[in-house]
């Protein structure tokens, strides 16, 4: 059976079709145009449409591509997509998981629960192949289209020349039916870790290419494993130095074995080869078929900056990390969640323009560290030196039995979302007792209501929101929505934002982030704290 048998609706998601801007006389203007139809160029093109900014999202090919590539889609992640119309798909279609294992030959070192506390809407993590993630993202698409939201994906539509200039750009087409151009205010490079946008300005990336590599072998089985991620150092099975599996719909589990640097990556493709270590693995007897197989090898780079001008870079066109600790598409959709609604307050006059270089630094911060986590991921996972070893060893011996060698242990620090600490947006922190969770720059946790539903929920309209926690509120701007909730009934909201303190008062961002926070504050305070947070200070 074929990949397109087995998933026949998340192939051809926007099948070409011709455009009115083809027969135009001259190139057609758009305010925003996205070059890129993968997770983060839909996400992001879905998150301006759905503040009113007209997109067009471009795409040389006519959906998802081959494989299961990203595949743990985290806790954030998740809050993001339900706020974009798809989080719930998502999760039903997915495999939920919160735990984790960790083995070091045959012995279990320790294990770890990544959501110990209840009083959330989603889990920890999802398992789901991208393809069923890309899927579900163009069906909120089409759903936000038939509310009215002006997006538009083309399929087949292949960048060839761009020109860029102070006040936008000029975008040269290429499609079944022949060559065309439009121009665009602002454009959005979303075109993957080889992007051509990125070539074409002559930028780069800078950091580290890891000498090593893994095989994905993407397996059909029927198995009781747990919903679990398992990682192995040194398995017993022989089948690699390292080993990991998770379990994915449709009973199909991923496998990921550690190969080395010096391969031939000809004859590690073999499927007859990759049977040889899957067998190992699971043992005689087991039935199962390969799905999918790759070869990748560990990157963690980063262009210098993100914004060039009119140009804004995301994903992996921005920044590239290790696969360990699922970082690549979760970091790239809170890049997404960051830009939205700083270019729509910019398109809609509400901002100024520089209210975009705090993309530039925000999703830089966040980069850095990613890149910094998946390094040490990689330099645990992968010892370069013999007393590197060494020391890796003697910490998975005593993990087993010592809980203080245990945060050492790093078979890759999985994905959570940035803190800003340092943001020129922020601040300065004004609730003692208040909970580090929730200072100024960090994302809200989500909690259960008292009165029903959860926090999140209530953050998800357009522009600032002010939470009054059992304090008076000042007078407020225009349009700064307000939403008053009783922390004393709800523990969850009491703990994680109040903590100690008896009162609070915290202004929210768009992108669920604290701007602000204080025990009391009056007009003059929020109004500052606002125009600081909407770059106008």
């Amino acid at each position: 059976m074929t990949y397109q048998d087995r998933y026949p609706l998340a192939f051809r998601l926007y099948p070409y079709a011709r455009s009115a801007d083809q027969d135009a006389g001259q190139p057609a203007h758009h305010p925003v145009a996205i070059v890129g139809g993968g997770p983060i160029g839909v996400a992001t093109g879905l998150d301006l449409a759905l503040r009113g900014v007209p997109v067009v999202v471009l795409d040389d090919h006519e959906g998802v591509g081959l494989g299961s590539r990203a595949i743990c889609f985290a806790k954030r992640t998740l809050e993001i997509a339900d706020r974009l119309g798809c989080g719930r798909q998502v999760v039903d279609k997915g495999v939920v998981w919160n735990r984790g294992r960790v083995f070091h030959d045959r012995d279990e070192v320790f294990s770890f629960d990544l959501l110990p506390e209840d009083g959330h809407r989603y889990p920890a993590f999802v398992n789901l192949q991208q393809p069923w993630f890309e899927r579900f993202l163009v069906e909120a698409v089409d759903r936000a289209k038939a509310q009215g939201a002006p997006i538009e994906i083309r399929g087949r539509n292949r960048l060839t020349g761009l020109e860029v200039g102070e006040d936008g750009v000029t975008l040269r087409l290429d499609t079944p039916d022949g060559p065309y151009s439009l121009t665009a205010d602002w454009l959005i490079a979303c075109d993957g870790a080889r992007s051509p946008i990125r070539e074409m300005m002559g930028l780069g990336f800078e950091g580290r290419v890891f000498e090593d590599n893994f095989l994905i072998a993407d397996v059909k089985m029927k198995a009781d494993f747990p919903t679990e991620r398992w990682f192995w150092f040194e398995p017993w099975f022989k089948s690699g130095a390292s080993a990991l599996l998770h379990k994915q719909p449709d009973d199909i589990w991923r496998i990921d074995f550690q190969l080395g640097w010096n391969i031939d990556r000809k004859a590690e493709l073999d499927p007859a080869r990759i049977r040889k270590r899957v067998d190992q693995m699971l043992g005689p007897g087991v039935e199962y078929e390969l799905d999918w197989t790759s070869i990748y090898t560990f990157q963690c780079r980063r262009m210098e900056r993100f914004r060039h001008g009119r140009v804004i870079f995301a994903g992996d066109a921005a920044h590239q990390v290790s696969p360990f600790g699922a970082r690549g598409a979760n970091s790239g959709i809170q890049d997404a969640d960051n830009l939205g609604w700083k270019l729509a307050a910019v398109l809609k006059g509400q901002a100024p323009e520089r209210l975009l270089d705090s993309y530039d630094a925000e999703r830089i911060h966040a980069a850095d560290e990613n890149i910094r986590n998946s390094t040490r991921s990689t330099d645990f996972i992968t010892p370069k030196t013999p007393q590197s070893r060494v020391f890796r060893d003697a910490v998975l011996q005593l993990a087993a039995h010592a809980s203080f060698a245990r945060p050492m242990v790093n078979s890759g620090r999985l994905s959570v979302p940035a803190v800003y600490d340092g943001s020129a947006l922020n601040t300065p922190d004004a609730l003692p007792g208040g909970p580090a969770r929730t200072r100024p720059g960090a994302p809200c946790p989500d909690a259960a209501l008292a009165e029903g539903g959860y926090l999140l929920d209530q953050l998800q309209e357009d522009g600032f929101t002010l939470l009054v926690l059992g304090a008076t509120p000042p007078t407020r701007p225009e349009g700064l929505r307000m939403l008053r909730l009783d922390a004393g009934a709800s523990p969850h909201l009491r703990d994680r934002y109040l903590g100690t303190a008896e009162r609070a008062l915290y202004l929210i961002r768009p992108d669920q982030h604290v701007a602000a926070r204080w025990a009391a504050c009056d007009a003059e305070k929020l109004a500052r704290a606002l125009d600081r947070a909407m770059g106008r200070l």
